[in-house]
């Protein structure tokens, strides 16, 4: 019987989890929305909904543990900051999860799960500016 036990295993182990997750959150509140399998964005809901809770409350205890789950400064910030503001009025469900078919290679279900209210111009914005900087920095070559 399987009274009791909350979370799904993914067939992975649990290191492997938790680094996934930590990865996939920190990505989730950097670009706003990503696109994953089913089981996973319904997992990654649970975990995403308290890791903003703990940026709702905003003290020095929620901030060092959040940072222990993330580990990224610039996650943490946004975390704390911007994604506090937005939803300091909203008391839980901050994620929405949306089928989005099946995958090519092995029938998997995906899905896009994204935040509530989300900027739509952060999905990429940090791949744009590393990009426009490259090009800025990239030597002139001339073709003779």
């Amino acid at each position: 019987m399987r009274h009791r036990i909350g979370a799904r295993k993914l067939n992975i182990t649990s290191s492997h989890r938790k680094a996934m997750f930590s990865n996939m959150v920190v990505s989730l509140l950097t670009h706003e929305q990503i696109k994953t399998t089913l089981p996973k964005a319904k997992e990654l809901r649970r975990i995403t909904d308290k890791i903003i809770t703990l940026g709702k409350r905003g003290t020095l205890h929620t901030r060092r543990r959040a940072f222990s789950y993330l580990r990224d400064d610039a996650a943490l910030s946004k975390l704390f900051g911007a994604l506090a503001e937005r939803y300091k009025d909203r008391s839980g469900g901050y994620t929405r999860v949306v089928k989005a078919g099946f995958r090519y290679g092995d029938n998997a279900p995906l899905a896009v799960i994204e935040l509530v209210d989300r900027d739509l111009d952060a999905k990429g914005a940090d791949d744009k500016a590393r990009h426009a900087l490259e090009q800025e920095n990239e030597p002139q070559t001339e073709v003779a």
